[in-house]
């Protein structure tokens, strides 16, 4: 029998269940998951127990390592990163905005990989934003003003020594293990409009925050396009939230979503573990 796929019924997600993820996947069924992942941007498989070796077999499965920059990993692994906040933590929350991840690499992640360890009973939704269904439904006027350009992506506005998770924040209560760098302040173009590199078809890539600027352009017109491109690319009716159980192993399509934290959990411990898909 093979996996059941479950869409969620919002713009993009779906449910994957009758597959066990803690043995080695057979070819048909990782291209079933790829298929599904392809169409649906967001998998989630519930009621997983899932160790690091497991997590890590799983992400080989769709692709090489992805290289995780500014993050140490956890103890003995290469790959595998935490994400995490305990009870009393008051350090500004993780990944609160709007991102793809890693976009300013040259050669960006295909997905990412998270599994739930320790999950609150409330709060921490991950939201999703997808990018397709944005560029589909773009109004003539702003696509043509987007066509043909090229976003500069860094990394310099979280993770240089001056960014968000820079040498200030490295005096705060933070539990994660960031590591910022100079090397944060490198620029990567990317173009705003851009074919899947599986399937072709054309979705937005990136948002402001790694975007900083579009290249070509400055000034208000620069500014007053990315704001305008932004606010459209996350509206309500593109986007899907995400709610984790304990267990849950959820994989998402960078090229195609964005996403973001929420909070709404203080005063419990939250653990998940986190690979990246590389670019095949």
């Amino acid at each position: 029998m093979g996996i059941e796929i479950e869409p969620t019924g919002q713009v993009c997600g779906a449910l994957v269940r009758g597959v066990d993820l803690t043995r080695p996947l057979d070819d048909t069924t990782i291209a079933d998951i790829r298929m599904a992942w392809l169409e649906h941007h967001v998998l989630s498989f519930p009621d997983q127990q899932l160790g690091d070796d497991d997590l890590e077999r799983f992400t080989l499965a769709f692709g090489p390592f992805g290289d995780d920059p500014f993050i140490a990993p956890v103890d003995g692994r290469e790959h595998v990163i935490a994400i995490s906040r305990r009870a009393d933590e008051t350090a500004p929350l993780f990944a609160e905005n709007w991102h793809s991840d890693w976009s300013f690499q040259e050669r960006p992640p295909a997905g990412t990989c998270l599994y739930g360890i320790t999950i609150p009973p409330h709060g921490g939704d991950t939201l999703y934003a997808d990018q397709h269904a944005a560029l589909d439904a773009m109004p003539d006027a702003l696509r043509q003003r987007l066509e043909g350009k090229q976003a500069v992506h860094s990394a310099r506005g979280g993770y240089a020594p001056s960014g968000m998770y820079g040498d200030d924040d490295q005096q705060t209560d933070r539990s994660m293990s960031i590591r910022p760098s100079e090397s944060a302040m490198a620029t990567q173009l990317h173009p705003i409009i851009r074919p899947h590199p599986e399937t072709g078809r054309l979705g937005l890539f990136g948002c402001i925050g790694y975007i900083i600027g579009i290249d070509g352009m400055s000034g208000d017109d620069e500014r007053d396009l990315l704001f305008e491109m932004y606010a459209w690319q996350t509206r309500d009716e593109f986007v899907y939230r995400h709610r984790w159980e304990p267990g849950m192993l959820t994989m998402w399509d960078n090229r195609s979503v964005l996403h973001k934290a929420t909070g709404g959990y203080d005063g419990y411990d939250r653990l998940l573990h986190r690979t990246t898909i590389g670019a095949a």
